[in-house]
This record gives structure tokens, C-alpha cells and sequence, in this order.
């Protein structure tokens, strides 16, 4: 998977290689988890796009013809202006200063560049041909808190809090995989963990990822965690594992959380060193952003549990 463009380029998309010959995708493939991922809730961004996919490498009937898939998306809803001081006064916590830093002065900052959230439609693209090629295996997901409560009566209302302070919250994403069969994954470096973690990690906020019962495990004593096995397919009574054992699927349900961290961008004046300046200064971020991106992250996280599935998947044979 390569991905390209940037927040305010013509547009944004992603190469699909290794991608099985003759798998069938048209545009209704993508509009379920496109819709998913695009602004609706309270705090969320007002910039709107179509997220019309164009497809190249499949024929007239959608058939992927040589394995290679290439599928992009206008920008259509730029306004770069707004982002014109941040090339000499960085945002906290953003990636403004490390691609000043990596890429030059130079690099146009509009919209986040290449770390914008803006990026992540081309991976949830990616996501639903994962998905294509899982075939029955089924995903839900649910945002677990936001901030410090797990009540999702008052998410609506903590983000509106956020929003009317200028400011903004996190959240934690639980991803939840059924019909992964077992031994999908190797031990060590090409684990179900590894190769889940690492393209998870890939998604703009996410600051930590967990299997299972996760760090409530280096709570527990081994006696009242470990996952009984109650019959020969291996299914167990609880799932504290996660669905994993050693690196490989055991057949259960495959539980991943993820820790997205509060949006950079936010209305509150902050400090921030001014390179123009030579001193740190405040800092008013203009802009559209999310008071929270944890539940438009919801499809996104899918999206690459699912390509390393797929992935495992067509190594698995």
C-alpha cells in the first residue's frame, strides 16, 4: 500500500498491490464506510467533501485485471489561507515542526500536509478492499469514552463542552474482528499484534493500541485471567487474549482498542516558538477542525485491522 497527495492537493489516494486478480469493485463498495468517516456529529469538522472514489485497474465490470489498484479523491473544499502563519510558527503537539524539520521550510503546511486527518479517506479505501478480500469476516466497532467517561449517553455533550472552550478531547476506539480463523499470524515479527499494531500506528492521533484485556492484564494474577478452553475448536470462556495466543489467531473474536489523542489544532491560544521571531510567541489556530476525531476514527481503525487481516490472510494461502 502506498498512499499520496495531501490535505490541500488536487487530491489524495492509495496504490493497492498484491490485490487477487478478478476480485470485483465498483463505487457502492465505498460508500458505507466513506459515509462513516465524513463529518456528522457534534465538534466535527465543517469542511465537507464528495469522496467520489475513481478506480483505475479494474475493466468494465470492476474486476481487478493485474493486481495493481490505484484509487484517489478530489480536494475540492480547500481554503489554504488558512494555514499560511504556521509555516514560521508551528502547532504544539502537531507534525507542523518535524516536516519543517524533515522535509524543509518550504513544504506547504495547508491543511497538515501529508499528516493531515484528511489522508486517512485513502486508508479507509484501502479498508474496504481488506474487506472484499475477507469475504464473511465481520467488524463492528464502538467508541469506548471519550475523555475520562465511558458513558456514551454524554459523549455528545463533552465534545460540545470541548468545542464551546476552544478546545478538544480524545477517545478510545474498540474494534471488534468475528470469523478470523485460527492460525492466521507467526510468532515474533510477523505476529497478528505486529502487523495490526503497526498499521494501526499509521493512522494520524493514534498514540496506543491494545489486545485483549490489554494493560489491565499486568493487573490481574494468571489464575483469574488466562482463557479456559472449552472444547476442541479451541473457543474459550472468556477472551482476554484478544483472539490471539503466541502470535497466532486462535479462532476467537480479534479485540483491539485504540488511543486517539486529542486534535493539535484547537481554538485556544497556545505557546509556540515563532522561527520568524526567534521567540516563543502565542499561537490562534485558524482552520476547520474536529473538537474530537475519535469516532470518525472508528473506520478508519477498521479499515487497517482489516488490511493486515488481508494481508495475513493471503499469506496464510
Amino acid at each position: 500500500m502506498t498512499i499520496f497527495g495531501a490535505s490541500h492537493a488536487d487530491s489524495v489516494g492509495v496504490v493497492l498491490e498484491g490485490v487477487p486478480i478478478g476480485l470485483r469493485l465498483v463505487d457502492e463498495d465505498f460508500t458505507r464506510d466513506l459515509n462513516r468517516r465524513k463529518p456528522q456529529g457534534v465538534g466535527e469538522t465543517p469542511r465537507s467533501e464528495e469522496d467520489r472514489p475513481m478506480i483505475v485497474g479494474v475493466d468494465a465490470l470492476g474486476c481487478v485485471v493485474d493486481g495493481r489498484v490505484e484509487i484517489s479523491f478530489q480536494n475540492r473544499n480547500r481554503r489554504s489561507a488558512d494555514y499560511s502563519s504556521l509555516k514560521n510558527h508551528p502547532r504544539p503537539s502537531h507534525a507542523d515542526l518535524t516536516q519543517r524539520l524533515k522535509y524543509g521550510e518550504e513544504y506547504n503546511l495547508a491543511g497538515g500536509g501529508i499528516a493531515s486527518g484528511r489522508m486517512t479517506v485513502a486508508l479507509v479505501a484501502a479498508g474496504v478492499v481488506a474487506k472484499r478480500v475477507l469475504g464473511d469476516i465481520e467488524f463492528s466497532s464502538r467508541l469506548v469514552s471519550v475523555g475520562r467517561e465511558s458513558n456514551a449517553e454524554l459523549f455528545d455533550e463533552i465534545v460540545a463542552d470541548a468545542r464551546r472552550a476552544g478546545d478538544s478531547v480524545g477517545g478510545v476506539v474498540e474494534c471488534r474482528v468475528s470469523g478470523v480463523p485460527a492460525c492466521w499470524g507467526e510468532p515474533f515479527f510477523d505476529s497478528v499484534e505486529s502487523v495490526i499494531s503497526h498499521l494501526v500506528f499509521s493512522i494520524p492521533g493514534v498514540k496506543g493500541v491494545e489486545f485483549g484485556d490489554g494493560f489491565d492484564a499486568a493487573t490481574k494474577r494468571g489464575s483469574e485471567r488466562n482463557d479456559c478452553i472449552i472444547n476442541a475448536l479451541g473457543e474459550t470462556l472468556t477472551n482476554n487474549e484478544g483472539g490471539i495466543n503466541g502470535g497466532i489467531s486462535n479462532g476467537n473474536d480479534i479485540v483491539v482498542r485504540v488511543a486517539i489523542k486529542p486534535t493539535p489544532s484547537i481554538a485556544r491560544s497556545q505557546l509556540s516558538f515563532d522561527f520568524e521571531r526567534g521567540e516563543v510567541t502565542e499561537l490562534s489556530i485558524g482552520g476547520r477542525h474536529d473538537a474530537c476525531i475519535a469516532r470518525r476514527a472508528m473506520v478508519v481503525v477498521e479499515a487497517m485491522v482489516a488490511y493486515a487481516l488481508a494481508d495475513l490472510k493471503l499469506q496464510n494461502g
